[in-house]
């Protein structure tokens, strides 16, 4: 089997990890925007260029002639990968240009929800420069609002009140520099609860779901500093968490299927790939952070572990509309992960610094990210550098295992230990059981 892989990130080395773990005659070929080694050491064809030049992709897919392809981040979404790649007769997990708005464009998402009357949107308004702003902040309330660009800013392009942004003046402060790159931005309603992430499994037709899963953004204990592309995740044995009922988790699914259905029905066109909803619990109930149109980075780490179909069998049944509940399979397994960074991340992480992961007793469950290799050595490249997962019957085992393993990793680098801990998660269970206790008030 001949498969295509864009992308080098963790994300990317554990998709290509479970790949060729299932896969005996499997030969992978990525294209790369790093020169991620561990891929690499997988790869029957690796190279490395830019993912974003939908020529070079699409000539290395003609070079290398595969059967499907799977891209792992959102950028190459956004430049219409997944069309050229169509184009050219092959086929591909993840969306195409018009589908992929729904992540690349948060005021997109936004409309789409409420032309289809989608429930879980907050009070939001789309802006094209400063008129009316402050007028609808103060609608809000000073630590009520959520400011967004409305395109992708590598993380970098959303603000909430009270935490990066205290006072008005800060706020349209921002608006501005946003305004000044050329973009539009929305202003939306800040929501108070538990975050979670939904990821399914799209065939056109129907979403199945993975397990929930909770990511970490900031980068100190304790949820402090600022935010980062995620330290870290969690899910639990019964893929559901420990601060949601089922019923939490059937409203977000049912969010996930109305939104790739009313995607499908704007643009005529069937959604196959990664369909993975932000979302968090209210006292009011499930909304919508934001959509994503691929696997989640750390949340793929979680959930590949613990998959027991075959991952190549579930992308030949999205691109053939044929996936069926029995085709996705997970083990009744709690998962943490944790991520390795270099010091300074987020805002100066240190590159070039040497890594040492040869006491890591389990490397299948390691996974390589931001990092260099030059004679066999580690080097850090300034962002996330390792991700590793402890996979265990409990959450608690499972984070005893993922910091043991963290802790055997050697370098100017930190790590979050209190992820998947029984205290930080315990401290989510009351803030949710306070909020919804005061919702019946």
């Amino acid at each position: 089997m001949n498969v295509l892989l864009v992308g080098s990130g963790a994300r990317e080395h554990a998709i290509a990890k479970i790949l060729c773990a299932q896969t005996s005659a499997m030969q992978l070929n990525c294209f790369a925007a790093t020169h991620n080694p561990g891929i690499k050491k997988l790869a029957a064809n690796f190279l490395v260029g830019n993912i974003n030049n939908v020529h070079e992709v699409v000539e290395f897919a003609r070079q290398h002639p595969v059967e499907f392809a799977i891209i792992g981040p959102e950028a190459p979404l956004e430049h219409g990968l997944a069309d050229a790649l169509w184009r050219l007769g092959v086929p591909v997990i993840g969306p195409k240009q018009k589908l992929a708005q729904i992540e690349t464009s948060k005021s997109f998402a936004r409309d789409l929800m409420k032309k289809y009357q989608i429930p879980g949107a907050p009070r939001y308004q789309v802006f094209q420069d400063i008129k009316g702003v402050e007028e609808f902040l103060r609608d809000l309330g000073e630590e009520g609002y959520v400011i967004k660009a409305n395109g992708l800013m590598g993380g970098k392009g959303v603000k909430v009140a009270g935490e990066h942004l205290h006072s008005f003046d800060e706020a349209l402060d921002f608006c501005r520099q946003v305004q000044a790159s050329n973009q539009i931005f929305v202003i939306e309603e800040k929501l108070i609860g538990q975050e979670f992430s939904l990821m399914g499994f799209c065939d056109g037709k129907q979403v199945f779901i993975m397990p929930c899963v909770q990511d970490h953004k900031r980068a100190f204990q304790g949820d402090r500093g600022p935010n980062t592309g995620g330290m870290g995740s969690y899910s639990d044995a019964n893929h559901l968490l420990p601060f949601l009922s089922a019923q939490d988790v059937e409203a977000a699914r049912q969010i996930n299927q109305q939104v790739m259905l009313a995607l499908q029905n704007e643009f005529d066109e069937k959604y196959i790939g990664i369909l993975y909803g932000s979302f968090i619990a209210t006292r009011n109930g499930i909304a919508v952070i934001e959509f994503n149109a691929r696997f989640g980075d750390p949340e793929a780490m979680n959930v590949l572990s613990i998959l027991e179909s075959n991952f190549a069998d579930l992308c030949r049944a999205m691109i053939n509309n044929s996936l069926t509940t029995n085709l996705v399979r997970f083990a009744p397994m709690a998962t943490v992960c944790k991520y390795v960074v270099p010091e300074g991340y987020p805002d100066n992480g240190l590159k070039n610094a040497a890594l040492d992961i040869s006491a890591v007793k389990n490397p299948s469950q390691l996974y390589l990210a931001s990092v260099n290799e030059q004679e066999g050595q580690l080097f850090t490249a300034g962002s996330r550098a390792v991700a590793v997962v402890g996979v265990a019957k409990t959450i608690t085992e499972a984070e005893v295992l993922a910091e043991a393993e963290v802790m055997r990793i050697r370098g100017r680098v930190f790590h979050r230990e209190d992820i998947g801990t029984s205290a930080l998660i315990q401290q989510r269970i009351e803030q949710m059981r306070m909020l919804r206790a005061g919702s019946e008030l």
